[in-house]
């Protein structure tokens, strides 16, 4: 598979496909470039889950990736986060049960090479549903196989509903790896804690034998705060490397932005919120690429 920038831009100067141009399999022109399928989640409402699964799609297509927003949520404010109309019947719940596929649900946004699985208040029944069907917690995995082997996207952030329900554990199944906001304030321990045993037990039932927690982002730093800095500290003594550098301030701007349907890149790209998440995602490439 060509990467995707070999390949959109052999189209853009008419060379066409791989099959055009009679290149054989082995061609050093070709290298493979898989999909990666990170799982925003944070069981806790208000940890800036959603913030961080917007802002940090944008950035990274602003770096040139192709990204794909998976709202999962059936808040849906990643959809409208992005600048997305919530439509009746647009979400993955058709999908998730054979009707249709997630190739016909991805949209477009405003935004350069940030494209959108929209969400709307209809996955609510999802959670029920899905506990009743056969293969319950491979049933995402199996709607996103066909996106993933499109090849059209380098990354997919998956937006989760802030619980460990079955969609999110559905998020788990198909996730490379897990990204967990964690607010700056000691209940914020307890919930990782939790996650990291749903995580455990999903690796012991082979759902998900590989899956790790790709990484922690402390949220909403006040460094004006004692507290602040004693909940960042411990949790980089609890998981180590595995804690971002960048930490995301309390920002005013970036509690703005949604209300004007854009990433904090788009809407102030010199606040200090929209700095913080380009520098994470530098960070979450520097990653990817070790992997």
């Amino acid at each position: 598979m060509w990467s995707r920038v070999d390949v959109r831009a052999l189209e853009s100067l008419g060379l066409g496909s791989l099959k055009t141009l009679n290149c054989p399999s082995n061609s050093p022109l070709i290298r493979p470039v898989p999909t990666k399928v990170i799982a925003v989640a944070n069981q806790k409402g208000g940890v800036g889950k959603t913030t961080t699964a917007v802002n940090l799609a944008a950035c990274l297509a602003a770096t040139g990736q192709w990204v794909l927003l998976f709202d999962l949520d059936p808040q849906a404010n990643a959809t409208s986060g992005v600048g997305v109309e919530k439509l009746e019947g647009a979400s993955a719940y058709r999908p998730l049960f054979g009707e249709g596929t997630l190739l016909e649900r991805i949209k477009p946004t405003a935004f350069e090479r940030l494209s959108l699985i929209p969400s709307e208040v209809d996955l609510c029944g999802a959670d029920m549903e899905l506990a009743r069907s056969e293969n319950h917690l491979q049933r995402l995995a199996l709607a996103l196989q066909p996106v993933r082997d499109s090849g059209k996207f380098d990354l997919i952030l998956v937006d989760c509903p802030p619980s460990l329900g079955i969609l999110t554990l559905n998020a788990f199944a198909t996730a490379d790896g897990v990204l967990v906001p964690l607010q700056c304030e000691y209940y914020a321990l307890e919930g990782i804690s939790m996650m990291n045993r749903v995580l455990t037990q999903l690796r012991a039932a082979g759902v998900n034998p590989h899956l790790e927690i790709f990484g922690v982002v402390m949220t909403m730093f006040d460094g004006r705060t004692k507290l602040s800095h004693e909940v960042v500290g411990e949790v980089r003594n609890l998981f180590g490397e595995r804690v971002f550098e960048t930490v995301i301030p309390r920002s005013t701007k970036l509690a703005e932005a949604p209300s004007f349907g854009k990433p904090i890149i788009h809407y102030d790209k010199y606040s200090a919120g929209s700095a913080a998440y380009e520098v994470l995602a530098q960070e979450v490439l520097e990653r990817l690429n070790k992997q």
